[in-house]
């Protein structure tokens, strides 16, 4: 893919220094530019972690104006790029590569973990965002909360891969099996390398974008990274 590739290397709702770590290295093996500096992952509840998070974000929709790949710690970033696809792309489609949904709410949240209702936030299920949840398209989505499990359902979102239109990939490496990729939140039953690659070649040149988050492992960037171009 002939784009620019940019890092948002500062946190958003990052739990570990990991997937920093990952995001740079891709960047890194794919020529790209690093935009912040690396902070440390702390807990903190999801109001704190959206405040703080505002420069990310913004930093977020800029790179997103354009096609391009863009790399970051946390899924939190969705907040920012999504609208800023929607504004370019009126009718791209979302596909949503994850092994989560993270299409909780504040009510339903059972961590208060800002990353895992992210999604939900750039739909507008608990924010003014402006994504049309019809317009997103989960794959390898396998564990939902319950309550969350609803939410999905009642907003419409999508499974499977969008057959036409452009596509603007999310891709959280934990999608891939826990046993090709160690993922802060591991769930089996994950797709793998060659399967990932596979799907990405079939959208050809549909995408208009690409952002990667949660590569805990830094030293599968030059895979992913190969996947990529």
């Amino acid at each position: 893919m002939d784009r620019p590739v940019i890092c948002l290397r500062a946190r958003t709702s990052d739990r570990t220094d990991g997937a920093g770590a990952g995001a740079e290295a891709l960047a890194r093996a794919l020529g790209g530019t690093i935009v912040g500096e690396a902070e440390p992952g702390v807990p903190r509840d999801w109001h704190a972690d959206l405040e703080s998070s505002r420069p990310v974000l913004e930093a977020a929709a800029r790179a997103a104006a354009e096609p391009a790949v863009i790399t970051a710690s946390d899924c939190t970033i969705c907040i920012g790029t999504f609208p800023a696809v929607i504004a370019r792309e009126p009718s791209v489609r979302f596909l949503w590569l994850d092994a989560h949904g993270d299409f909780n709410t504040p009510d339903t949240t059972p961590s208060g973990f800002l990353g895992g209702m992210c999604l939900s936030a750039a739909c507008g299920v608990w924010t003014d965002g402006r994504v049309d949840p019809a317009r997103v398209h989960m794959v390898g989505v396998r564990d939902l909360d319950e309550d969350e499990r609803e939410v999905v359902a009642r907003a419409g979102v999508r499974m499977g891969v969008p057959h036409h239109g452009p596509v603007y990939v999310h891709l959280d490496c934990d999608v891939l099996d826990p046993a090709v990729h160690r993922s802060q939140f591991p769930v089996p039953g994950g797709i793998s390398l060659e399967g990932l690659g596979g799907l990405l070649a079939g959208l050809g040149d549909r995408v208009v974008g690409v952002e990667v988050t949660a590569l805990e492992d830094p030293a599968l960037a030059p895979a992913i990274a190969e996947l990529l171009r």
